[in-house]
């Protein structure tokens, strides 16, 4: 099995971390390249990567999305080679001692996808479980880790950084200024301003997706409080909401593809959020359409349970737009407020047609 490492401390820095991951890291990224300069560029990659997000890296779940990081991007260079897909999901099984349900996780697949992978993969082989765990003991004896070229990662990291925050100004410039946002619609094809949304894209953005532990609280409005924990998800609603307090949806079953819908009172209008469920993995997209305008929701998923999770609307929606929605919603119409797309852009699942009737 891999080596274990000490506890860090509480509110340990990045480059603490990456001293102390750099190791087992290069070990892992060698035996899913069997190439040692391949290996250490990858975890170089990784480890910018996660230098210039290091603040929104849920502290209690660091080891999850570094190791995400990790798999993604090696596989994101081998895009539709299945052996690839094979070879890691034996490493993260054999040598890492993930779960099936971790490694869904990581991957944004089944559980069920996984356990095919594994089968074939040691039938491909030609070896057991125990025996590939011995081929990959023996294969990480051989590999030289090296000291960690921190400053180099921390340098790549700063300039994703500064990349990223140069994309956000540009997106808050278009939605904040009247002239760039007519300019848009103008110049780029597809484009429309969208109200309170901000710039519609039609292509159809993907939903941010932030993993969370188990119990871990996140804001998803003014006063709204949302978090997942293995037997469902959970809400704390501020007052003027016509459900204030905590509620959940416990016990609702998983195993057919769906996504509900709800309202709380917020300063400003209403929140829409809800649940989806039945899915192979993660969502590319959660859509939130009000008539004619339409956003991409926000999406919770919970660390080790693919499939499932908790989606959320990025800003709260007027009282005039819901009352027209209502409208459209009582005469008879076909208003589908919530869709989820799977990875592939296909619809996976729908709100009902009759849900204002809850």
């Amino acid at each position: 099995m891999p080596p274990t490492h000490d506890v860090l401390p509480a509110g340990h820095d990045f480059a603490a971390y990456a001293r102390a991951h750099w190791p087992r890291l290069v070990v892992t990224a060698r035996l899913l390249t069997d190439d040692p300069a391949a290996a250490r560029e990858l975890v170089r990659r990784t480890l910018a990567r996660m230098s210039a997000s290091w603040r929104r890296v849920p502290r209690d779940d660091v080891d999850f999305h570094v190791r995400r990081a990790l798999v993604r991007g090696h596989l994101r260079r081998l895009r539709g080679r299945r052996a690839a897909r094979r070879r890691t999901v034996l490493v993260l099984r054999f040598w890492e001692g993930l779960t099936d349900a971790e490694i869904a996780q990581l991957l944004g697949c089944s559980v069920g996808a996984v356990r095919a992978h594994v089968r074939h993969g040691l039938r491909a082989a030609g070896a057991d479980a125990g025996r590939l765990r011995e081929v990959y003991a023996r294969a990480a004896e051989d590999v030289v880790p090296g000291e960690v070229p921190l400053t180099e990662v921390q340098a790549r990291g700063r300039v994703l950084g500064r990349r990223r925050v140069a994309v956000a100004a540009v997106a808050c410039t278009a939605v904040l200024v009247p002239g760039a946002l007519f300019a848009a619609d103008r110049i780029g094809a597809g484009m429309e301003q969208d109200g309170a949304y901000g710039v519609r894209d039609e292509g159809g953005a993907a939903s941010p997706v932030r993993v969370v532990a188990p119990g871990e609280r996140v804001t998803a409005g003014d006063g709204v409080r949302v978090w997942l924990t293995a037997d469902g998800a959970h809400w704390a609603v501020p007052v003027p909401t016509a459900r204030p307090g905590e509620q959940d949806d416990t016990g609702v079953p998983r195993d057919e593809p769906g996504v509900s819908l709800r309202m709380d009172g917020v300063s400003g209008g209403f929140l829409l959020s809800g649940v989806f469920h039945g899915l192979d993995g993660e969502p590319d997209r959660v859509e939130v359409r009000t008539g004619d305008r339409k956003s991409t929701a926000k999406v919770l998923v919970l660390a080790g349970s693919p499939g499932w999770g908790l989606w959320y609307a990025s800003a709260p929606v007027s009282d005039d737009d819901m009352k027209a929605v209502l409208s459209l919603g009582k005469g008879g119409g076909d208003e589908r407020i919530v869709t989820v797309y799977d990875a592939s852009g296909k619809v996976a699942a729908r709100s009902d047609r009759d849900w204002w009737r809850t």
